[in-house]
């Protein structure tokens, strides 16, 4: 049986489209389309798209508007 190496490194958990809609809150249509234009990085994996919530997250950053200015 083959050993794999130890790491301390967790990896990181995929959210699928639908989740990303709830968490955002957007529908479903709005939501593949932030998907399919590339604006918010995916990830097919077989017939399934899934997002990383780092892009999430990276995405969020980028919109947000200094306050005050």
């Amino acid at each position: 049986m083959a050993q794999y190496p130890q790491t301390e490194e967790r990896t990181e958990y995929l959210m699928s489209p639908e989740e990303l809609g709830k968490l955002l809150g957007l529908g479903r249509t709005r939501t593949y389309e932030l998907l399919s234009a590339g604006i918010i990085p995916s990830v097919r994996i077989a017939r399934l798209r899934k997002v990383r919530r780092t892009d999430v997250d990276k995405f969020i950053q980028s919109r947000l508007e200094p306050v005050g200015e």
